[in-house]
């Protein structure tokens, strides 16, 4: 294949920031793994840095008005839009979040947005307070829900004397995430598949989720749990219900909200969530075990409180149900059984090992042994694992949100090439 049909058409947006500067070493990045890079900037952008530099670097005219004398295409919001295969905004301001969030086509980068064709990540940087504004959340979900990839900005000392976060992320991950999103979409498995920007593509599937911790009572005050917030079945839920399914989610205790517009069971111990999975399972076309269920339990619970008379204390503790494995057992050929593997070491064999053992269609491993991702944390990195053979997903630190739609995106790919073996 020529070399400049396989590379790989990424377009950048600039807007006008302090971090502009940072642009320059995404788009080097971006080239040194092959990309074939376009710059269009806002005219605040230039304020910061000239379209010259990114002129020379990219070796391609840099638009900022499409309607200036020299443009050499009076329509390139169209024509630039519609001839890549992604689009990276960094830095993305607050006001171009808004822009972007509303449909807001008054230059150049946003009406480009609006015809854009292609997946879209967007790195955000501003003040703190600008950031954590309930404005900006609202548009960063607005995003979100309308299939935006969002990576967070990174805590620390901005240019304002601000410490706290809204810096931008750091030039390598921004390169490190569009790579993985390139990965992604212009895989051959992916090549064929319906568009899911619309984030309708799992209506008609019934997803029940598991979320939050179980426990273990030992006597009327004290139990056994594992870590666990929620968030990522909730996230799971949320991203799910905007994308069409109709959701029911089995909670244990959980920190985290639970999503509205959802149907939600409240249990506790490990044999109440497996009591209402089997009862939910029958009417389910998908089931996500994203919980964090206590493998053992006392073999004996007191009914009145241990006191702390003796200076040690022995438990004797037996194993409770495999709530996956009693599924899979009577799964139905319609069903989809996506499991997670929260692991400290051997994370990839360990997960291979319940993917197979479980008999699974996807695994989703994280290593719980980090202390910046996961337990608590609103950002995670995970690896996702498809059965039949298939590579390895690895997705870098994002929102959980933005996790959970990558899963969801693979249980559509795994339905369509179901759907298509069947009919071949």
């Amino acid at each position: 294949m020529d070399e400049q049909v396989s590379k790989r058409r990424v377009a950048i947006g600039v807007t006008g920031g302090i971090a502009a500067y940072k642009a320059i070493e995404v788009l080097r990045g971006l080239q040194r793994a092959g990309c074939d890079v376009r710059v269009a900037m806002t005219r605040h952008a230039c304020e910061f840095i000239q379209p010259l530099t990114f002129r020379a670097l990219s070796g391609s005219y840099v638009i900022v008005d499409d309607y200036a004398p020299h443009n050499p295409d009076p329509i390139a919001h169209i024509t630039f839009s519609q001839t890549i295969d992604l689009f990276v905004i960094a830095p993305a301001t607050a006001n171009t979040l808004a822009k972007l969030a509303n449909g807001v086509a008054d230059d150049f980068l946003t009406s480009t947005y609006l015809a854009c064709t292609a997946p879209v990540l967007v790195a955000p940087a501003m003040n703190t307070t600008m950031w954590q504004h309930p404005a900006t959340r609202r548009n960063l979900e607005k995003l979100r829900s309308d299939g935006v990839h969002i990576l967070e900005p990174d805590a620390g000392e901005m240019a304002c004397g601000t410490i706290g976060p809204g810096r931008l992320s750091e030039p390598d991950r921004i390169v490190a995430r569009a790579l993985a999103i390139l990965e992604t979409t212009q895989s051959p498995a992916a090549a064929d598949l319906p568009s899911t920007g619309s984030r309708v593509d799992l209506q008609g599937e019934r997803i029940l989720i598991t979320a939050g911790a179980t426990r273990e009572p030992i006597d009327p005050v004290r139990f056994i749990s594992n870590r666990s917030s929620g968030q990522m079945g909730f996230a799971l839920a949320e991203a799910a219900g905007k994308r069409g399914a109709n959701v029911i989610v089995v909670a244990g205790t959980t920190t985290a909200d639970p999503p509205t517009d959802i149907e939600l069971i409240k249990v506790t111990s490990a044999e109440d969530m497996r009591s209402a999975v089997l009862g939910q399972i029958e009417e389910a076309t998908i089931l996500i075990a994203a919980a964090a269920v206590a493998d053992y339990r006392p073999k004996k619970t007191e009914p009145a409180k241990i006191k702390k008379s003796n200076p040690t204390l022995t438990l004797e503790l037996e194993r409770t149900s495999d709530i996956l494995g009693d599924v899979a057992h009577q799964k139905r050929k319609d069903q989809l059984l996506i499991g997670f593997a929260a692991e400290t070491n051997d994370i990839l064999s360990n997960a291979t090992a319940k993917l197979t053992s479980k008999k699974l269609d996807v695994i989703v491993a994280n290593d719980v042994s980090r202390n910046d991702i996961g337990f608590d944390s609103p950002n995670n990195a995970v690896t996702i694992l498809v059965r039949d053979g298939l590579q390895p997903i690895e997705l870098p630190a994002m929102s959980k949100l933005e996790i959970a739609h990558r899963i969801l995106d693979e249980i559509v790919k795994l339905r369509h090439r179901s759907a298509t073996a069947k009919t071949a």
